[in-house]
């Protein structure tokens, strides 16, 4: 629905004087409508006065401002944005109270969106923490069961080795009665031949010893 009126009242118009910092300037010069708009969209508070079509007040309300009352028909507030002071004078109290208590209204309510806000904001954070913390989580997750599978691949591996080295173990072992299989065999054929050898040196002794005999009875029978 936008900004819409919520109240509306006569009052004279002042500001602080800018110089002085002290004096009141009055803004209008006879009582003029003072009106409180509220913007449930936003949910901002306003009080707009106009003196013919020139606005001489057209403050925000926000949770630091306060309406005071300095006497019976009179109040004030700051407005940093304008960067003055504003004062209102009331026909009656009745006026002042009314305004009082809509200033005060306004600024709880201002006051509760803001903190709303920042509940919101930190609400909104804190699911980002927590999203992130379980993001964070789930990776820790994944790198516990990559590092309980490569811890598993590890064990596979350490088993195998150890049977390959028992195997190692097996085959050399082996190799080792081969080799004494074969220095034994090495041996015997050393042996053999040796034999062989002499047997052959003996046959040949033997060869000769008949030759000379039979070249002997060749001469005998020769002579007779």
């Amino acid at each position: 629905m936008g900004e819409q009126p919520i109240f509306s009242t006569r009052a004279h118009v002042f500001q602080i004087d800018p110089n002085t910092k002290k004096n009141w300037v009055p803004t209008s010069k006879h009582a003029v409508t003072v009106s409180y708009f509220y913007d449930s969209t936003r949910n901002v508070y306003r009080i707009i006065s106009l003196d013919g079509s020139k606005a001489i007040i057209n403050s925000t309300i926000t949770p630091n401002m306060t309406f005071t009352k300095t006497s019976q028909k009179f109040g004030q507030w700051a407005d940093s944005r304008a960067n003055t002071v504003y004062g209102l004078g009331f026909s009656s109290e009745h006026h002042l109270s009314k305004v009082t208590e809509l200033e005060c209204v306004s600024s709880q309510a201002n006051a509760v969106h803001t903190h709303k806000s920042e509940l919101n904001q930190t609400i909104q954070e804190l699911e980002e923490a927590l999203k992130e913390k379980e993001e964070e989580i789930e990776r820790l997750k994944q790198e516990i069961d990559n590092a309980r599978e490569l811890q598993e691949q590890r064990d596979s591996l350490t088993q195998k080795l150890q049977e390959v080295e028992i195997r190692n173990k097996d085959l050399e072992g082996q190799l080792s009665d081969l080799e004494q299989r074969l220095e034994k065999s090495q041996n015997e054929q050393e042996a053999f031949r040796n034999n062989l050898k002499t047997l052959l040196e003996i046959l040949d002794g033997k060869i000769f010893e008949l030759t000379e005999l039979r070249d002997n009875l060749a001469k005998l029978l020769e002579c007779s």
